[in-house]
């Protein structure tokens, strides 16, 4: 049952020819919930550069590549419009606003569902490979699993916290950095950074040291960062020494309780190690392209020395999901985001690789 027609056609953008950056608007057939599942009509959908990385086929890692015609995304928010069998008990009606993650599902009952690690689902589905993503106006989910959106939070502004924002939100957990704690985000001027910059100091009570670009300084300092370290005035053959030097300089020389590397760069990496302190923890959350490297300066010695550690954090569960969307509710967070339409994902994409967008894209998927 819907409060209005459901149309049998709809808008969607495929990735046309993987392993290049080009994508197509075309036309496809609106889905119908399955058992358990919602029909949600989407009226935005944040861009990612996991999004970009899975169009190019730059994750060597993955198991298969990613096929013509796959429909990208996994940032969407809009209304249910249909309510499948079986999902009476939902607590869902027509009419909610609901997000759909970078897991479109998540089975709920394998040990990492249970102990509350979603991401690491052994039944997952991701959304926007090999399963139908956000870059369309129509997509069904698990009445389960989407999440419902507050009330006072603009969709398009919901859409980047679904991904970007609970990524990054669920890293500073895991970094355990306590109030008063330095934190150093690395790629601070990226989608997640500029939101991790602002969860960690206006959210998490943390001094945020910003690296990234020159040209990203000053929205990194209006989201919060308390010092902002422009990485392209350090030199990138000295495996890191001058730039650990300085950030350890603005800690009062013992280096970052936590760093968060937001990059998908293998040198921020092997920079990140160096930034730390004793105890200290290094967060993993971008995933460099290309074939996997190990991180350079993670030697024995090293950790053995400063007792540090090193982890990694994986999208988040669903419990993080509604908090940091309560962050954005209340004004915390502010994503720095532009809109675009359908037909303008290539140029996002392209302007993307190149290094060149600061904060966020969300499609207008109308």
């Amino acid at each position: 049952m819907a409060t209005a027609e459901v149309p049998t056609k709809q808008k969607a953008v495929v990735y046309d020819q993987p392993g290049t950056v080009s994508t197509k608007v075309v036309e496809l057939d609106v889905p119908e919930p399955g058992t358990g599942e919602v029909l949600i009509n989407l009226t935005h959908s944040g861009v990612c550069h996991s999004d970009h990385s899975i169009m190019t086929n730059a994750w060597k890692w993955l198991p298969y590549p990613t096929q013509p015609g796959q429909v990208g995304g996994h940032e969407g928010v809009g209304k249910i419009v249909k309510l499948g069998p079986g999902t009476e008990s939902s607590g869902l009606k027509i009419g909610d606003r609901v997000g759909v993650k970078w897991l479109a599902s998540a089975c709920g009952n394998c040990q990492p569902c249970q102990a509350g690690s979603d991401g690491l689902c052994s039944n997952s589905k991701v959304s926007g490979y090999y399963t139908p993503g956000t870059f369309q106006q129509y997509t069904v989910g698990p009445a389960s699993y989407v999440t419902p959106i507050p009330d006072c939070l603009e969709s398009d502004a919901a859409a980047p916290m679904l991904c970007a924002g609970l990524t990054v939100y669920s890293a500073l957990k895991r970094s355990k950095a306590r109030p008063g704690n330095w934190v150093v985000i690395s790629g601070a001027g990226g989608g997640l950074g500029h939101i991790g910059v602002q969860l960690a100091s206006r959210g998490m009570g943390l001094r945020v040291i910003g690296v990234d670009d020159g040209s990203k300084e000053d929205l990194v300092k209006t989201s919060g960062a308390e010092h902002f370290v422009d990485l392209t005035k350090f030199p990138s053959d000295d495996n890191g020494a001058a730039i650990s030097a300085h950030v350890k300089s603005l800690t009062g020389g013992l280096g970052a309780h936590a760093v968060i590397v937001c990059t998908s760069s293998n040198a921020a990496y092997a920079q990140s190690v160096l930034f730390l302190r004793f105890n200290g923890t290094m967060v993993c959350v971008g995933i460099p392209d290309n074939n996997p490297q190990p991180i350079a300066s993670a030697l024995p010695v090293t950790l053995i020395s400063k007792h540090c550690y090193i982890t990694g954090s994986a999208v988040g569960n669903r419990t993080e999901a509604i908090e940091v969307l309560e962050f954005a509710a209340r004004g915390v967070v502010k994503t720095h985001f532009r809109t675009e339409k359908m037909d303008k994902l290539t140029d996002v994409f392209e302007e993307m690789g190149q290094g060149k967008l600061h904060g966020r894209v969300v499609l207008d998927l109308s």
